[in-house]
C-alpha cells in the first residue's frame, strides 16, 4: 500500500489540477485555430434537408429522369457536339454507372444532393458555353413533342451553388451560371410550313446566379406590334431581355418555382412574393417550350468552372 505525506498530497493535488488546465487549454486552442483556419470567404452551410446519409445508407436527391436527358461539356464520341444521355439511360440510377457521366453528374451522399459540375468545355450549335443541364422530355422518345403556354407547366427546385470560379474578366466577382429555363422551341408544325433549318427557338425564362443574386431574364418583344410570322424571328431585333433582380441567396441553398400558363409566368424564390410576368408578349409566344435545370456556365474562360447541388427538382404539367 502506498502513502503519501502532506507534501506529497498536496503536489498530487496540483499535478491533477494542472493536467486538466492543459487539456481544456489544448482542446480551446485546437477549436479556435480551427476557426481562423477557414478559408477567407467560406461559409457554413445549413442543410436543406434533416435526413442524411452516409456510405452505406446513402440517401440520393428525388429526382426522377423519366422525362430528363442530360447534356455534358465533353464531346466522348467526337461528334461535334456535346454528349448527351437519355432518360432511359438515367433512371433507376443509371446515371451512377456510366463512367462519361460520373465526373459531371454525380450524388454527394453527405447531404443528400445531385452535383452538376462543368467547365469551358465543348457547346452546343446555338450557344458558345458549356453546361451540364437537364433537358426536359415530355415524351422520352421524341424531342419535337413540348408544350405550349396554353397547356402550361411548373418546374420546382432547392438547389445551391456550392462553388464557382472567381471572374478577372469583368467588374463581376464571380462567373455567372443559368441553373433554370423555360426554353422555346419551333413547333414542328412550323418547321413543315416555313422549311427552317433549325427549330431552335430563344429562351423564355432564363433563371441566373449572379454574385449570389438570383435574376430573371424573361424574353419580351422589342415592338409589340410585331405579328404573325414575323414572331418567329428568333433573332435579338425581335425579342429582348427584360432582367428583374429577385433576392440574395450568396452560397446558401435556395427553393425557386417557376410556373407557365396562358400569358403568364410566375416565378418565386423561397417564400418571397411571386413576380408575375403577364404581358402582351407572353399572349404573342408563338413557340413551344420546355424546361431545363442544372449547370450553365456563362463564360468561356479556360479556368471556369462551377458546382452546383439539387436537393430536389420536380416537373408538372
Amino acid at each position: 500500500m502506498i502513502c503519501l505525506d502532506d507534501f506529497g498530497v498536496n503536489f498530487y493535488k496540483m499535478y491533477k489540477y494542472l493536467l486538466v488546465f492543459s487539456i481544456v487549454f489544448f482542446v480551446n486552442c485546437s477549436s479556435n485555430d480551427e476557426v481562423n483556419n477557414r478559408p477567407e470567404g467560406s461559409q457554413t452551410s445549413i442543410l436543406p434537408s434533416e435526413e442524411t446519409g452516409d456510405d452505406d445508407n446513402p440517401v440520393y436527391a428525388p429526382i426522377d429522369f423519366s422525362n430528363w436527358k442530360v447534356t455534358l461539356p465533353v464531346d466522348e464520341n467526337s461528334n461535334g457536339g456535346p454528349d448527351e444521355y437519355q432518360p432511359a439511360q438515367l433512371i433507376n440510377f443509371g446515371y451512377q454507372t456510366l463512367e462519361p457521366v460520373i465526373p459531371f453528374m454525380y450524388d454527394d451522399i453527405e447531404d443528400s444532393s445531385l452535383v452538376f459540375y462543368t467547365y469551358s468545355g465543348v457547346s452546343t450549335t446555338n450557344s458558345s458555353y458549356s453546361r451540364t443541364e437537364l433537358r426536359e422530355l415530355i415524351n422520352p422518345s421524341n424531342s419535337r413533342e413540348n408544350w405550349t403556354l396554353l397547356e402550361g407547366g411548373e418546374m420546382t427546385g432547392q438547389l445551391k451553388i456550392d462553388s464557382i470560379s472567381q471572374n478577372t474578366d469583368s467588374t463581376d466577382e464571380y462567373h455567372r451560371v443559368i441553373v433554370m429555363q423555360i426554353h422555346g422551341i419551333i413547333s414542328q408544325e412550323d418547321m413543315d410550313i416555313h422549311n427552317f433549318s433549325s427549330n431552335n427557338g430563344p429562351p423564355l425564362i432564363k433563371i441566373y446566379w449572379k454574385d449570389g443574386y438570383i435574376w430573371s431574364h424573361k424574353k419580351s418583344l422589342t415592338d409589340e406590334a410585331t405579328s404573325g410570322d414575323d414572331l418567329l424571328d428568333t433573332s435579338s431585333s425581335t425579342w429582348y431581355d427584360i432582367k428583374e433582380n429577385l433576392g440574395y441567396v450568396g452560397f446558401e441553398s435556395f427553393s425557386f418555382r417557376i410556373t407557365a400558363s396562358d400569358a403568364r409566368v410566375e416565378v418565386q424564390l423561397n417564400n418571397n412574393e411571386a413576380f408575375v410576368y403577364q404581358d402582351v408578349s407572353l399572349d404573342k409566344w408563338p413557340f413551344e417550350n420546355y424546361f431545363k435545370a442544372g449547370n450553365y456556365l456563362n463564360s468561356t474562360n479556360s479556368n471556369a468552372f462551377s458546382y452546383v447541388k439539387y436537393y430536389n427538382l420536380q416537373v408538372t404539367h
